[in-house]
């Protein structure tokens, strides 16, 4: 069973026009500029490929027939697997889904406005919290857990996703070795290694670096990705005015290219490797040239990338949600709700980073997890849009009740009432003394007895034989 993409595309930033003159600069880049791949084994492979490669400055170009050619041997659609199917995704065309993101290095505590580093345990209980979280479609590990050595925190971040939910895990990776023991883990759980290609429970992520680049590391760790057939994401992260022209229209150019040198990468690696197009893109604040995580302009580029990627026939990571507010108050809410809503009408795929982070994505808190789970909700609903047909119309109802009747006991509103309106699970639509006899709690406490009880009652772990198979096979996992 695939859970169901409403399909989104009603929000076109760019016109056609507007789309092939992006896509027509970034193939004169590709082109006439070049990438720089600093990764020997990806510049190797880009030369038999039939690039034009400069190996003394690691610059690779590609003519535009090749380029569209490597693009097409991708696959316009991916699924993502869950170990419970009703968490299956098909992402391509304009379906839209959501989920974490992010390598937040702190947790944030609302009770006592403070912050501390990101545990593993942290990350456990995130992957329980989300896992009961209806509108969180999939788990991006989202903390980076700090008391581990680099060498082992492939396979913990990922251990603790598939230990402690059902949902599909996607993570960054740091390491070859965790490369291939996450893989190896992922294999024992699905079953085979054909099994883990046929229904993929994890993917990974390998980021180009804007403008124009990838660094060794990197394409060292997408190689092999692909060539083991894991489904990879390839973002890149231009700033306006910082790694990309200042421009939202040059930083799309700069954008496309970042990320489409990764999946020209995989499907020379590996034809018919699933590769997802994706952007961190986002604009930069000039009194100090930080990173802005919450700007109505990283909404912005972020639904024309999906516009993009529908012109290349490519799956689409978006990112959205996040705010700059460093607690939870109404630009946290404002912020994170206008750039994820943004993203969805326009047809992005996933939308990572759209629960969970704020302060410039250096934090994560629990409580906004399930805020964010409400706006997610209502942001669907948008995007489900209003049906009309000829029940919807109601135009029998209407004759029947007539000038000055009303609708309250028609069988017609007890049919409709809950699939046409949004039902919220955290907001308070209570009069004002009711609310008080509850104690006038704001949202996010509300959103604290929430986070509690989900953690304290979560019973999902790996079946008891899989979980000792992996733990005895593979080393370094914290348990």
């Amino acid at each position: 069973m695939i859970r169901k993409g409403p399909a989104g595309g009603s929000f076109r930033p760019l016109s056609e026009e507007s789309i092939d003159r992006i896509h027509q600069t970034a193939m004169r880049v590709i082109e006439e500029v070049g990438f720089e791949i600093n990764s020997e084994a990806a510049l190797d492979l880009f030369k038999r490929a039939g690039a034009w490669v400069n190996q003394e400055k690691h610059l690779v170009r590609l003519p535009q027939p090749r380029v569209m050619e490597l693009i097409e041997m991708a696959p316009s659609e991916i699924k993502l697997c869950g170990q419970d199917e009703k968490h299956d995704l098909f992402l391509g065309g304009q379906r839209v889904y959501a989920g974490t993101g992010g390598t937040a290095l702190y947790i944030y505590h609302p009770d006592t406005e403070q912050r501390q580093l990101a545990t593993l345990d942290d990350l456990k209980r995130i992957a329980k919290l989300v896992d009961q979280l209806d509108n969180i479609h999939l788990f991006m590990l989202p903390t980076y857990p700090s008391e581990l050595p680099v060498e082992q925190v492939d396979v913990n971040r990922f251990f603790a996703g598939l230990d402690n939910t059902t949902k599909h895990v996607m993570g960054g990776v740091y390491t070859p070795d965790g490369v291939k023991q996450v893989i190896q883990m992922a294999e024992t759980v699905a079953g085979s290694s054909e099994k883990l290609r046929q229904h993929p429970l994890i993917s990974m992520i390998i980021c180009s670096i804007s403008p124009l680049k990838m660094d060794r590391q990197h394409g060292d760790l997408m190689v092999p990705i692909a060539q083991a057939g894991i489904p990879l994401v390839c973002p890149a992260e231009p700033l306006c005015g910082a790694t990309s022209p200042v421009t939202l229209a040059g930083n799309l150019v700069i954008q496309t290219v970042d990320s489409l040198m990764g999946v020209l990468l995989t499907q020379i690696v590996n034809p018919g490797t699933p590769v997802i197009f994706g952007s961190v893109a986002t604009i930069t604040d000039f009194r100090d040239l930080k990173y802005l995580a919450g700007p109505v302009e990283m909404g912005l580029i972020n639904a024309a990338g999906a516009q993009m990627a529908q012109f290349y026939k490519l799956p689409f990571y978006a990112t959205g949600g996040m705010t700059d507010s460093k607690v939870l108050d109404a630009q946290c809410g404002y912020e994170s709700a206008f750039t994820s809503l943004l993203c969805a009408l326009a047809g992005a795929n996933f939308i990572h980073d759209a629960a969970g982070l704020m302060e410039f994505a250096l934090t994560a808190c629990y409580e906004k997890y399930v805020i964010d789970n409400e706006i997610l909700g209502m942001m669907m609903r948008a995007v489900e849009g209003i049906t009309v047909n000829d029940d919807t119309l109601a135009f029998d109802l209407i004759k029947q009740v007539g000038p000055g009747g009303n609708f309250v006991t028609a069988k017609h509103t007890r049919r409709f009432m809950r699939s046409e309106h949004y039902q919220p699970t955290l907001s308070d639509r209570n009069w004002r003394d009711e609310w008080e006899a509850r104690g006038s709690k704001t949202t996010w406490e509300r959103a604290a007895e929430k986070v509690k009880e989900i953690i304290v009652h979560h019973k999902y772990r790996l079946p008891a034989d899989i979980r000792q198979q992996v733990l005895s096979e593979i080393a370094g996992i914290v348990d």
